[in-house]
C-alpha cells in the first residue's frame, strides 16, 4: 500500500531557473492528492509522470500567488483531458471568490464540477476523511490567513490471534464480534479484553505539510509523532529576523519543530533565491533534528509500511 509524496516545487516566491513555486502529490493506496499548486505545477506533474485527472482533491495552504498561481492552467487543461467526475479544492473562503470569476470566463465549457469546501481553522480539525485517510488542517503563522495540513491513514482494523482463536475455541459469530472490538467473556465471567485478543497488522503512516509559517510553538503539537514533516524553511539563521517579519521561518527553526514534534524525518523547502548553496539550509536544520532531507524536485519521499506479525 503506497504512502509517499513527490515534490514538485521547492521555490518560495521567486522561480529560479532550475526550481519552481510549491507544489507536492500525495499517493495514498493510490488515491492522489495535490497540495499547494504553484505556477507550473501541471508540467511538474506531467514531468514526474503524474495523471492529473487522478487527483480528485487539491488542498490550497493560502491565498500568495506561489502557492495557487498554477491551479488556474491546471483546471482547464482537467478539462481538455475529458475529466468527467467532481474535483474537490479546499482553502480560505476568498479562494472560492477567486475560482468563481475565473471560471465565469474560461470554465463555461467544463464538463467536470468543482466542489470548494471552505477552510477555516483556529486549532486541529478533520476536513476530509475516507476509507483509508484523514485529513486534518491547523491554523499556521503567516501574514495571511495560512493552514497546513495533516494526512493519516486510518488504524486498521485489528486481526484476531491465530493462538487465541485455537485456545478459546472462538465461533465464527464471536470472532465477528471481536474483530469489531468486543471483549470476550468467558463461561466463568472472566472477561478477556480485546487488545489482548488482537494485533494491529501494520502501523498507520502519516505526512504534515507547513507552509509557509513563522516560527510557532503550536506547530509541533499538530504534528505530534508525525512519519514524515514538510516544514519551511524560506532563510538560514543570519536572516532570522526578517523571517520573523516576513512570516517564514529558518531552516534551524523548523529543525527545531521536528525535534519538539518527534518527527521520525524532516524535509526543507521553499528556499528564498537569495541562496546559491542550499547545503546551509541542511546544516542548520540537523543543529537541531538529525534525519533531514532537503526538498528537491521530482524528489519522491515513500513512508514505509510497518507490519506487524501474529
Amino acid at each position: 500500500m503506497e504512502f509517499s509524496v513527490t515534490i514538485l516545487g521547492t521555490s518560495s516566491a521567486l522561480p529560479t531557473l532550475d526550481r519552481y513555486p510549491t507544489a507536492h502529490a500525495l499517493n495514498v493506496h493510490e488515491r492522489f492528492f495535490l497540495i499547494d499548486c504553484g505556477e507550473g505545477t501541471q508540467a511538474q506533474l506531467r514531468r514526474n509522470h503524474f495523471k492529473m485527472v487522478r487527483i480528485n482533491h487539491i488542498f490550497i495552504t493560502h491565498l500568495h500567488g506561489d502557492h495557487v498561481f498554477g491551479i488556474f492552467g491546471l483546471l482547464s487543461t482537467m478539462n481538455l483531458l475529458g475529466r468527467k467526475s467532481n474535483l474537490h479544492i479546499y482553502g480560505h473562503r476568498l479562494l472560492k471568490s477567486i475560482l468563481d470569476d475565473h471560471l465565469k470566463y474560461f470554465g463555461q465549457d467544463f464538463q467536470y464540477k468543482i466542489e470548494f469546501h471552505e477552510v477555516a481553522v483556529k486549532s486541529k480539525e478533520i476536513i476530509y476523511e475516507d476509507d483509508s485517510l484523514l485529513v486534518e488542517a491547523f491554523p499556521l503563522k503567516h501574514r495571511v490567513s495560512c493552514f497546513g495540513y495533516l494526512f493519516r491513514e486510518r488504524a486498521p482494523h485489528r486481526n484476531i490471534h491465530k493462538w487465541m482463536i485455537e485456545k478459546y475455541k472462538l465461533s465464527l459469530a464471536e470472532v465477528v464480534r471481536i474483530r469489531n472490538g468486543a471483549d470476550l467473556t468467558l463461561e466463568d465471567g472472566e472477561v478477556i479484553p480485546n487488545e489482548v485478543l488482537t494485533y494491529i497488522p501494520y502501523e498507520p503512516r502519516s505526512y504534515a505539510f507547513c507552509s509557509d509559517t513563522a516560527y510557532s510553538n503550536r506547530i509541533h503539537e499538530y504534528v505530534k509523532d508525525v512519519d514524515l514533516l514538510y516544514h519551511e524553511a524560506t532563510f538560514t539563521e543570519e536572516l532570522k529576523k526578517m523571517a520573523a517579519q516576513t512570516g517564514h521561518s529558518t531552516a534551524k527553526q523548523a529543525g527545531k519543530i521536528a525535534r519538539l514534534a518527534n518527527a521520525k524525518k524532516l524535509i526543507v523547502g521553499h528556499f528564498s533565491s537569495r541562496y546559491k548553496d542550499y547545503s546551509v539550509f541542511l546544516r542548520e536544520a540537523k543543529e537541531e533534528f538529525d534525519n533531514v532531507e532537503l526538498a528537491k524536485e521530482g524528489s519522491t519521499f515513500s513512508i514505509e509500511l510497518k507490519r506487524f506479525k501474529d
